[in-house]
């Protein structure tokens, strides 16, 4: 039996619930696990009428599958209801109704998973602005799944078959960064990634560390923080036994040559990596959290508000972050229930 993986709905006002329902009826996805989408059947079904889509063929109560009195043996569509709130959630815009659902979805989604019902969570994309407008009290997925899971370190790793980076910082304003590092920060990044790239197949993981500032601080004309900060972590990481590279002037740490040896690249702010990583897997990059005492996984985009309901969203990153959900949790295609 192949694995199952939930996967939660995002904000219903984009382009997820769309993703979901085409990843309920990919012949690809099916073949590598059980997709079992969490969120409300009745939305669902309003994005499927409107773009021109299917609507999920096997909708299960969440409470009945939690219960242990139904257990699909293909794709279903977990139905968390809905509220009288979310009846008039609108496509393409920013509403606290579809920022409670996508946060009700994602609550609904974390136990389950945590307790082995799934061996994974995908979750799509969610709009930051919705879930301020709802008072929920996190600013994305990684720190709301690292709140709900007790994770006491995290990191934002982005993965393709072309090149993987992890975040030392994430959401911040460029002007924060230097204040927000830290000698633990960085060696926890570094070794969250080895610790993934170990369940991806790379028993000797090598990691390229870039430098914060220009030239990597040209031994501190340019700034103190590789003296004081990233040299003292890769040091230690060393001592773990690690192969490492760096710090690398960001300029030049990302050409040919360097990726050629290279599994995965430790930066130290959020655009440092994505520009690279963008420009070579535009559409099929993945979110990994790394530090969850669960795999999750999320495309590499946002909620895609001017297409939502449409039927015009790429599917390329988001059946992405499925394979990349069933690789990490190293199930091979097969499960059997707990």
């Amino acid at each position: 039996m192949t694995p199952p993986v939930l996967i939660t709905m995002g904000d219903p006002a984009g382009i997820g619930p769309e993703l979901c329902l085409r990843a309920l009826r990919e012949p690809a996805v099916q073949a590598i696990c059980r997709p079992l989408v969490v969120g409300s059947a009745a939305l669902a079904r309003r994005v499927a009428s409107a773009a021109g889509l299917p609507p999920p063929e096997t909708v299960i109560p969440i409470a009945d599958w939690l219960a242990g009195s139904a257990s699909p043996v293909t794709g279903a569509w977990l139905d968390t209801g809905l509220p009288l709130g979310a009846r008039t959630i609108e496509p393409g815009r920013v509403q606290a109704a579809a920022g409670h659902e996508a946060f009700r979805s994602i609550r609904a989604a974390v136990d389950p998973v945590i307790r082995g019902r799934a061996v994974a969570l995908v979750t799509a994309p969610i709009n930051k602005a919705a879930l301020h407008l709802a008072d929920i009290p996190y600013p994305g997925h990684t720190e709301m799944l690292a709140n709900m899971t007790g994770a006491w370190r995290h990191a934002m790793m982005l993965a393709s078959d072309q090149m993987i980076v992890s975040l030392v910082t994430i959401h911040l304003g460029l002007a924060d960064v230097p204040g927000r590092l830290t000698i633990e920060g960085i060696l926890d990044t570094i070794r969250l990634t080895a610790d993934a790239l170990r369940r991806l197949g790379k028993s000797d993981p090598r990691l390229t560390v870039c430098g914060l500032n220009p030239h990597a601080g040209e031994s501190g004309l340019f700034g103190t923080e590789e003296t004081r900060l990233i040299l003292p972590a890769i040091a230690q990481a060393r001592q773990d036994g690690l192969t490492i590279l760096g710090p690398l002037p960001p300029d030049t740490a990302f050409v040919p040559d360097i990726r050629a040896q290279t599994d995965a690249y430790i930066v130290m702010y959020h655009d440092q990596g994505l520009i690279p990583f963008k420009m070579l897997a535009f559409e099929s990059g993945v979110n990994i959290t790394l530090g969850l005492p669960i795999v999750r996984t999320s495309p590499d985009h946002g909620t895609a508000f001017d297409i939502a309901w449409k039927n015009k969203a790429s599917t390329s990153s988001f059946f992405e972050s499925i394979r990349w959900a069933v690789r990490l949790a190293g199930t091979s295609g097969s499960w059997e229930q707990p």
